[in-house]
């Protein structure tokens, strides 16, 4: 209820008219039925433009710590992050990572959205680095097609870091579903796995016009933190 009457009556009206966001490819989006959108993550608003350009319902996957905060700060963040389809997630790995696909699964049983960012945080730099395979299980496990989906300029609204918007026009791409069923059952091998998310973020490279890094984005954030130190 919270999720229409913010994107319908608060959002919609105040980001269209301020962002005039474009939208391209949009005749791939689906009118039903379970599907995944894989998205490249270049800010905090990519959670708000993408679920402006599509006409159902999609829910994304977060992490933990922004339903955790106290205070007033971290009711609001938490009340924003429920509102706009969020679903808490633990990262930590192990069978943390095995309840996060297990939240994703439920979604995708409902027949409804789900949207998953595959380098698992927001670029530093607006490259498009190493997708995290946990996007092919899901595939696989949900026998779902896949949708990439290329935010274009979100960084330049929202960079990581600030915390006041600037205006500038974004773009959303989504490009033609892709088709893993040929992989179904074979979700235990990690080099399926791998070639799965490769192909992915070989069409979101495509899509998006970035540069890619063969290497995962928090290892370059973990690398940055240490020799600011």
């Amino acid at each position: 209820m919270l999720y229409w009457f913010l994107k319908t009556m608060v959002a919609s009206p105040l980001v269209l008219s301020i962002f005039r966001p474009w939208v391209s490819g949009r005749e791939h989006v689906p009118d039903s039925g379970a599907v995944i959108f894989a998205s490249n993550h270049l800010s905090f608003v990519d959670s708000i433009f993408l679920p402006l350009a599509l006409d159902r319902r999609i829910s994304f996957l977060a992490k933990s710590d922004y339903f955790t905060g106290k205070g007033i700060k971290g009711w609001a963040i938490r009340l924003f992050f429920t509102a706009t389809g969020q679903l808490s997630i633990d990262r930590s790995g192990g069978k943390a990572s095995e309840a996060s696909l297990a939240t994703g699964l439920s979604v995708l049983r409902r027949g409804e959205q789900l949207g998953i960012y595959p380098e698992g945080t927001r670029s530093p730099d607006g490259k498009l680095y190493r997708g995290r395979t946990g996007v092919a299980r899901m595939i696989l496990e949900g026998h779902v097609p896949v949708i990439p989906v290329a935010m274009i300029g979100t960084e330049k609204v929202m960079k990581t870091g600030t915390k006041i918007p600037r205006l500038h026009r974004v773009g959303i791409v989504f490009g033609e579903p892709l088709d893993f069923s040929r992989f179904e059952g074979m979700e235990g091998d990690r080099f399926i796995l791998r070639s799965i998310t490769d192909e992915i973020m070989y069409e979101l490279n495509a899509l998006s016009g970035q540069q890619y890094r063969d290497v995962y984005a928090t290892s370059v954030k973990e690398k940055r933190s240490t020799l600011s130190r």
